[in-house]
């Protein structure tokens, strides 16, 4: 992507971004590690590092951070080598969008997003706790557990941040522990399963063949189907995933089907109407369907 950065003191900005909103991108439901300050701006952790974001007449500024941060992690952190442009051309030639005006109105209205690359453990620990959770108590228990097993950071507007816990730092510890610590509750002996599982054999979960990697992860205590999807979308960047729960599948059958079909069919139909883009298509409509109560009931 082309972008100017420019320093200022204290601050750096980057004008020239395009497809590119904060709101959209972090109150998606794809990342758990952001605060939202009463200025619309959002303090970020991610890779080891705190920075806060706001866009302003059209550019991100960055506070905390150095262009250099910003170009070797921040960059690859927002897909900005990503063309959105090019696929929302290529959506816009879609059967779904000649279908009705969903997907149009769905790629208007969420007109920012973007995929974020992030660390695979780290979301991969993060949906499996999302397992009939809300956004802010998943929150909350990723906060926690950075907090009792994580790596300090710094001190950043009078609030101590610290690193997600690695495996290792997870993989010893007593679940009922976890449980008691992270308010994560059923999930504590899945966390600490699935740390073990990424410190033992962590080549299992690196960019093998994708039907490989989707059995190693699926061997995870804790990762179906729906959260597998979103695992491989928002922490290995496989775009033909289409994560499906109960509301993406009431979506899909508002928006796009006749009569209802099945939950383990929906994905062979989006297949047909979204073509490759399966993963930014679900994005773009999950957003836009929740915030205009689509498919719920």
């Amino acid at each position: 992507m082309d972008y100017q950065i420019i320093e200022h003191e204290n601050v750096i900005e980057i004008q020239g971004l395009k497809n590119f909103n904060l709101t959209h991108i972090f109150e998606n439901g794809q990342t758990f590690r952001w605060d939202k300050t009463a200025d619309n701006a959002y303090i970020v952790v991610a890779f080891g590092l705190v920075c806060e974001f706001e866009m302003r007449d059209k550019s991100l500024f960055a506070y905390n951070t150095t262009v250099e941060d910003f170009i070797n992690i921040w960059h690859p952190y927002f897909n900005l080598d990503t063309d959105y442009d090019q696929i929302k051309k290529e959506l816009k030639k879609t059967k779904a969008y000649q279908l009705n005006d969903s997907l149009e109105n769905a790629l208007n209205y969420g007109y920012g997003l973007r995929i974020l690359n992030q660390d695979r453990f780290e979301t991969t620990i993060g949906f499996i706790i999302s397992a009939n959770n809300n956004l802010g108590r998943i929150k909350l228990c990723m906060d926690l557990l950075a907090k009792h097993y994580g790596d300090f950071i710094e001190s950043y507007k009078g609030k101590d941040y610290y690193a997600f816990p690695s495996p290792s730092q997870l993989a010893s510890l007593d679940p009922l522990e976890v449980r008691e610590t992270c308010r994560v509750g059923f999930r504590d002996v899945r966390i600490v399963n699935a740390a073990k599982a990424f410190k033992e054999n962590p080549t299992a979960y690196d960019l093998l063949e994708l039907e490989e990697l989707k059995l190693n992860l699926l061997a995870l205590d804790g990762v179906g189907p729906k959260v597998l999807d979103c695992i491989l979308l928002f922490g290995y960047g496989i775009e033909e995933t289409f994560p499906i729960d109960v509301w993406v599948q009431r979506l899909m059958n508002t928006l796009y089907f006749e009569k209802p079909v099945p939950k383990s069919k929906v994905l062979g139909q989006a297949k047909e109407l979204f073509g490759n883009n399966l993963g930014h298509a679900q994005q773009y409509l999950f957003y836009y369907a929740r915030d205009h109560n689509i498919g719920k009931e």
